[in-house]
């Protein structure tokens, strides 16, 4: 992973490449920073950088032989400890070791910014919360007792150092204090009160802050995410709060979102005076083929939508929490969800949840709702 790929910290990005120049690497590093600030991006890049055989602009080169392995996270003198618990596969001892090739995908699919619940969520563990064991120990005193394969530096990153259980901590301890020639082992860590005092103190620590706003825009709309404006990047980066992981996470609600309220306006128009039930059967089957979390959250929109009628029926409409395109919706929508309908809408939409939870046939419920939708606006038609 190069230095240019990771968002903002340009103040710490500079700062490592001036350590690697003036040769100043510490041996033993603690890169902490907040969930979503990039600390382990910078950590696989201050490592890519270390190993480049053809440093250039202040970023290793991203071509030759060691960029190339470091860049699929699959470099021989790369190594990774990170939480580990039980699951499906893994059924008692878990360590790093054991996880390895899942861990790789999930920095892949992610570019390395990763989350613990994302991971956990990646191994399928449930509520079950990792750690990293005495036998994650043992494999580093192992592989740190080798020569490096093919790279200056054998490099081991520790992801989460505040999960290193009491027995783990203790054995590494040696390690950390006096690793051996031509060896970077950094702790990448969220809560530094969580890391036993011997362990800090054995590491050089470097703070990796919150993102600022502005680099977060700026990141959102150099990925050219499909109709996202400057003003819609902005807002989201104030929500992310310096977490480009919440960033992407609020980006892909806004998506869903705005695919809900395109869905849910259609079907309701197609409902409201049914002309073409040719058009309602294709709606029908494109809501069907949705995955089931789907069609929950977009049922639970409709509610919103009626909710949000009923406000501007009672005058509220510019506290309605919408956009500009939504609230001119709900104001023309508004008049026709009344006395007649609004209980039983309510009411049909959240059964539609609960049978869709219990694995109902989609194309059958939403016809069905479809049809009581189409006289229930007839009433509210009547009534307004």
């Amino acid at each position: 992973m190069q230095f240019k790929k990771i968002v903002g910290q340009q103040a710490v990005k500079q700062k490592l490449i001036n350590a690697v120049s003036g040769n100043r690497v510490a041996h033993t590093m603690l890169f902490l920073g907040p969930e979503g600030a990039g600390a382990l991006p910078l950590a696989i890049a201050f490592a890519q950088y270390v190993n480049c055989t053809n440093k250039q602009n202040g970023d290793s080169c991203g071509k030759c032989p060691s960029c190339v392995k470091y860049e699929k996270f699959a470099h021989p003198d790369l190594h990774f400890i990170f939480p580990t618990t039980t699951n499906d596969t893994v059924k008692k001892d878990p360590e790093s070791a054991l996880f390895t090739n899942e861990w790789r995908d999930y920095l892949q699919k992610n570019q390395a910014y990763v989350t613990q619940n994302g991971w956990y969520g990646y191994l399928g563990v449930g509520n079950k919360q990792g750690s990293i064991y005495a036998r994650d120990a043992n494999q580093v005193i192992k592989k740190l007792g080798l020569k490096a394969y093919e790279a200056e530096y054998k490099v081991v990153i520790i992801y989460l150092a505040e999960k290193l259980n009491a027995s783990a901590s203790n054995k590494l301890l040696k390690s950390l204090e006096e690793p051996p020639d031509n060896t970077l082992i950094i702790l990448v860590a969220e809560r530094y009160e969580m890391i036993i005092p011997t362990v800090r103190s054995r590491a050089q620590l470097v703070k990796i802050p919150r993102l600022s706003n502005k680099d977060i825009q700026q990141a959102l709309l150099a990925e050219n995410f499909s109709g996202l404006t400057e003003v819609q990047a902005e807002q989201l980066a104030v929500l992310a709060n310096g977490n480009w992981n919440q960033a992407l996470d609020l980006k892909d609600e806004n998506d869903e979102n705005e695919f809900n309220f395109l869905k849910f306006r259609d079907w309701m128009r197609l409902c409201f005076r049914p002309a073409d039930y040719l058009d309602l059967y294709a709606l029908i089957q494109d809501l069907s083929r949705l995955g089931r979390e789907k069609q929950k959250r977009f049922l639970t929109y409709g509610l919103k939508v009626i909710h949000s009628c009923l406000i501007v029926t009672n005058g509220l409409g510019d506290k309605v929490p919408a956009n500009e395109d939504e609230k001119n919706y709900f104001i023309k929508f508004a008049p026709f969800i009344n006395a007649a309908n609004q209980k039983q809408i309510y009411q049909l939409l959240n059964e539609a949840v609960y049978h869709i939870e219990r694995n109902a046939h989609p194309g059958i419920l939403f016809a069905d709702l479809s049809f009581q939708f189409i006289e229930l606006l007839k009433a509210g038609r009547k009534f307004s």
